[in-house]
């Protein structure tokens, strides 16, 4: 049995609970100093941080005058470069003056319009004759083409754009009219050409910019039912109202596209810039009224200080002293002058580069339901003009002569179907045409293409009246049914492409950098030195591609083109952000971020940050490291991240790998208005040496191949 617990007194309880309530307010007493030390502790530290702060941003707006001012002169680079790209379009006229080989300057509208009447008179053309002819006429149209991207709009007067545009759609014309009238002079001679065997004319004619194939219906054999051209997979099954008539089935098809409408001069490029030049232009004039009037109160002062003396040789002398200074002044009015003139095109240099990467206000408005909308598709392949003609009468033999019938209204389409079909007895009497074509093997489609065809009322491409797509990638190879014959051609989405994964600007050697961007479906990685570009490698799903483009050196505007061309399109348009998710950045942040970086980009390498989604749409983050030699890119190099707001500059604590995004400052680092003045705190000398020996050629096309991609908002 065990013992019985001895009874707690009153007073002992009250004694115990007594010392639990001393011990409960000193352990609250301790508690409540240890938070007014830390409390304090941690409001020293935002005191003493503050006040760092505020250092920082001191010493920040004393010195940002003086970092602007040398940002200036480095950024004279852009102007420098716009001036070697007058003078090399200059030369280029000159050149083609002095190379006498007979071809048109397509900028000059004499020798266009001459060139382009002459060509109509010839009227007895064979289609080899057509298609050699077209490789000149192909090369004037894509010159006036680049002369209207190339040049800038304050370089460009109206009557100019619409004097080139104008020659660029009366080439189109013309050349495909003589391919029709080419192919009438072949088809009259249709029967003279026929297959052994199967009694009918086919013909193929393959070259580089355009693939032929023509099929004349001689026999006229209700069951020749398939038309398959010989030694490949072009293939049209044609019902039996097209077997049993005399028609002749062309496929022409164009490596180009000529049938898509020239896009409209942007207003907002032509008004923007305008207004800038004017602003400058009025400087210019202004500095020169002041430079005038302060010449002629100088010349006057000399002027009645000589009267003054009495002296002959004295005033031979102080006239001497005149015209001395009168040559002074006016050495400097030349110099200021030449100042402002810099202004001018350094304002509008910036105004154009601005212009690259604004977003439109509206999302572009289409009419029709099935109409393609060409700011979220492209053309790709170029364009089959598929067409039914009515055969012409045929040539005739006759004692050793060639008789042959001319109609005076030339080839004439078959209407497939008939407006009217109430004399046939049958309802199905015109099914669809099934069609099989060959797809351009420099293309790449990341998706499987729609096919649209063109309205030729309504002058633009639609996507009705087209029916069991089937495409296989393999054999490159896309069947269709199409209920009326016309051009057609393969779309693809042109954001297909972005946003983009990441990406990365890497120094190779002097004036030589490597841009690579990862998307979801491919890697291309392009070199850019001096002032060209050239596509280094492709990955399609981590697979290397090869391309036609790679080791093709091309000048920026050029190279964009042909990338487009073949589907690696990772180019947005000021439409763009209607079809793609953004990172949505100011567009003044956008372009100085740019602007700098290329001016680095020749001793440092930049990167795509995670952080950058993070910060707001007034800040910019980029990773960065030295990197001055062209060893193959370590796999996991020490990044720097900087913070960049358009006017301020920072480097960050937080790194890559940090869990939280903070804008904290790194420890023993100071602020800076430019991202230039920020990495020559910690660059070597020879990486700041490399930065101020980089060409202005070099400068301008890095900055203009970042401003094209627009990497800081599409990642």
């Amino acid at each position: 049995m065990s013992a019985r617990k001895k009874k707690i007194t009153k007073a002992e309880r009250l004694k115990q609970l007594q010392e639990e309530e001393e011990r409960r307010q000193k352990e609250e007493e301790e508690a409540r100093v240890k938070h007014e030390k830390e409390e304090m502790e941690r409001l020293e530290r935002q005191r003493i941080e503050r006040e760092k702060w505020h250092q920082l941003e001191a010493k920040d707006l004393e010195r940002r005058n003086e970092e602007l001012e040398e940002l200036y002169l480095l950024e004279e680079c852009f102007p420098e470069a716009e001036k070697l790209k007058r003078d090399t379009r200059l030369l280029s006229q000159w050149n083609h003056y002095i190379q006498c080989d007979g071809s048109p300057d397509p900028s000059v509208s004499p020798e266009i319009n001459t060139f382009i009447s002459l060509w109509k008179e010839e009227t007895n053309e064979t289609l080899e004759e057509v298609i050699a002819k077209s490789k000149l006429v192909l090369n004037l149209i894509e010159k006036l083409r680049l002369l209207l991207l190339q040049t800038p709009s304050y370089d460009l007067e109206d009557k100019t754009i619409i004097q080139y545009r104008g020659s660029i759609l009366e080439l189109q014309e013309l050349l495909h009219l003589k391919f029709n009238v080419a192919t009438e002079r072949l088809l009259r001679q249709a029967s003279t050409l026929a297959d052994l065997d199967s009694g009918n004319m086919e013909k193929v004619i393959q070259d580089e910019n355009v693939t032929l194939y023509v099929w004349a219906n001689l026999k006229k054999n209700p069951r020749y039912r398939s038309v398959r051209f010989s030694e490949t997979q072009i293939r049209f099954e044609i019902p039996r109202i097209l077997a049993t008539s005399g028609i002749a089935i062309r496929l022409l098809h164009t490596h180009y596209d000529h049938a898509t409408p020239l896009r409209p001069v942007s207003a907002s490029l032509q008004g923007h810039t305008a207004t800038v030049t004017h602003f400058v232009k009025d400087e210019v004039q202004k500095g020169e009224a002041e430079i005038s009037k302060e010449l002629q109160e100088e010349y006057k002062q000399q002027e009645c200080e000589s009267v003054s003396v009495c002296e002959e040789e004295t005033k031979v002398e102080e006239q001497g002293d005149i015209e001395v200074q009168m040559s002074f002044v006016q050495e400097e009015s030349e110099a200021t002058k030449c100042k402002l003139e810099m202004k001018l095109l350094s304002e509008a240099v910036f105004a154009a580069q601005l212009l690259l990467i604004e977003n439109a206000n509206e999302k572009p408005c289409f009419c029709e339901d099935n109409e393609v909308d060409l700011c979220q598709f492209t053309t790709l392949g170029g364009v089959y003009h598929l067409d039914i003609f009515e055969l012409p009468p045929q040539c005739k033999p006759m004692k050793g002569w060639m008789i042959v019938e001319i109609l005076k209204e030339g080839l004439q389409k078959y209407i497939y179907p008939p407006e009217s079909t109430e004399d046939f007895e049958t309802e199905n009497a015109f099914p669809p045409i099934e069609v099989t074509l060959e797809v351009q093997e420099n293309v790449i489609f990341f998706e499987d293409p729609m096919v649209a065809r063109w309205d030729a009322e309504g002058k633009h491409w639609q996507t009705d009246g087209i029916s069991n797509v089937l495409y296989q990638s393999e054999e490159r190879l896309i069947t269709f049914s199409l209920e009326t014959f016309g051009p057609v051609t393969l779309i693809q989405d042109t954001h297909i492409n972005m946003p983009f994964q990441s990406w990365e600007l890497r120094p190779l050697d002097v004036n030589k950098v490597l841009l690579t961007v990862t998307t979801v479906f491919t890697e291309i990685q392009i070199q850019i030195k001096e002032n060209l570009c050239m596509l280094a490698s492709v990955k399609v799903d981590n697979k290397k591609h090869s391309s036609t483009l790679e080791g093709r050196w091309m000048t920026p505007i050029s190279f964009i083109l042909a990338l487009k061309e073949t589907g690696l399109n990772i180019f947005p348009t000021g439409h763009s952000h209607f079809y793609v998710v953004i990172n949505h950045k100011e567009p003044l942040v956008e372009i100085k971020a740019y602007r700098q970086l290329a001016l680095l980009s020749s001793a440092f390498a930049f990167g795509w940050s995670k952080w950058n989604v993070e910060c707001s749409s007034k800040k910019v983050i980029v990773k960065l490291r030295e990197h001055l030699t062209e060893e193959e890119p370590v796999q996991d190099p020490n990044w720097t991240l900087l913070m960049f707001s358009g006017d301020r500059a920072q480097r960050l604590k937080i790194n890559e790998n940090s869990e939280t995004f903070s804008e904290a400052l790194k420890e023993e680092t100071e602020f800076h208005s430019t991202l230039y003045h920020l990495v020559k705190d910690f660059a070597s000398k020879e990486a700041m040496e490399k930065i101020r020996s980089s060409k202005c050629q070099f400068i301008d096309s890095v900055c203009y191949m970042l401003l094209s991609t627009r990497l800081l908002s599409y990642s």
